[in-house]
């Protein structure tokens, strides 16, 4: 069996990988890291695993680990792990933006890999420590990663994307709270959010050149998901580019292309991504749709590990929404 810890484990992106590997049938949780709840059941964090395990916090780490999770805040994955050492065959996947961008790929002798499957599966499978990508980041390049092979983000690229509650952590904030978020709609960091650094690099990665991207995200009124639109000239059909999609997401064990208008319902608590395109004119509408804690972080997370040991990258990661 893999033996996983999870640092930062009361959070939502941290309660998800306990909820996902406690399913996953080649794993078995040694450690859930706190240093404020050592000692503490699980669930007096997470209560929807009543039930389904008796896992306590703990303030210790095992040294023998196949694999750990840090599911810290922007920042402090670099402090930890400057604090604490690891068995050289112990994989790291971190979740924050700690090691996302080239910049910072390097750190203690460790090589980050950038953890877009759809992108560089290969490199993934190799790796010893990982970066997994945002959330924001994730569901926009899958709506533009094969208009960038094809050489066309030719002119800029206007995304307007909407996310959940969750993707603001789990502690509670003045845009977070049910009496400011219930029944209102805002945006936020328009056109300089952090995820268009790694966004930015991936695309100009594949094209060749640096792509314009104009993104505004919002706020919207429920808890997970976001739903992405993209839209810029394309010079083809429409026919000409859904196979260029279909082409480039033919392996892709979770990223679907649509022939049919999407919801965000249809993608919530899964790992999948929902593309759907749409020509008006010489304007490509491209829509994305993911779970923020999923796809767009624990689910990947997960997907990662299992190409990183060698593993179907879909094991334990069989999940269907809840669409009505």
């Amino acid at each position: 069996m893999i033996k996983a810890a999870i640092v930062g484990a009361s959070g939502y992106t941290g309660g998800e990988l306990v909820r996902l590997l406690l399913q996953h049938p080649e794993v078995v949780i040694t450690n859930l890291y706190s240093t404020t709840k050592g000692g503490q059941p699980v669930t007096n964090a997470h209560p929807d695993l009543l039930g389904q395990t008796d896992l306590h916090f703990s303030d210790s780490l095992d040294a023998e680990l196949d694999v750990i999770f840090l599911c810290l805040g922007h920042g402090n994955s670099k402090a930890f792990l400057e604090k604490h050492s690891f068995a050289d065959h112990t994989r790291i996947i971190d979740l924050s933006n700690d090691f996302r961008l080239t910049a910072d790929r390097n750190f203690q002798g460790r090589e980050f890999v950038y953890g877009l499957p759809e992108l560089q599966k290969e490199a993934i499978q190799n790796a010893k420590a990982l970066a997994n990508p945002g959330c924001f980041a994730t569901a926009i390049q899958l709506a533009l990663l094969p208009l960038a092979q094809s050489k066309s983000l030719k002119q800029t690229v206007h995304v307007n994307a909407v996310t959940g509650s969750t993707g603001a952590g789990v502690k509670p904030s003045a845009t977070t709270h049910f009496s400011w978020r219930n029944q209102n709609v805002s945006w936020y960091k328009p056109f300089n959010h952090q995820h268009l650094g790694e966004i930015g690099q991936s695309l100009e990665g594949l094209q060749g050149s640096p792509a314009s991207v104009l993104f505004l995200p919002q706020r919207g009124n429920f808890s997970r998901g976001i739903f992405a639109t993209a839209y810029t000239p394309f010079e083809g059909t429409l026919e000409e580019a859904q196979q260029l999609y279909q082409a480039f997401y033919e392996d892709a064990a979770f990223t679907q292309v649509s022939g049919q208008p999407i919801g965000l319902k249809q993608v919530v608590n899964t790992n999948q991504c929902h593309l759907h395109l749409h020509k008006h004119e010489d304007v490509l509408l491209v829509t994305s749709c993911i779970d923020n804690l999923l796809k767009g972080a624990s689910g990947q997370a997960v997907q990662n590990m299992n190409l990183m040991l060698g593993l179907a990258e879909e094991t334990g990661l069989q999940l269907k929404s809840i669409a009505f």
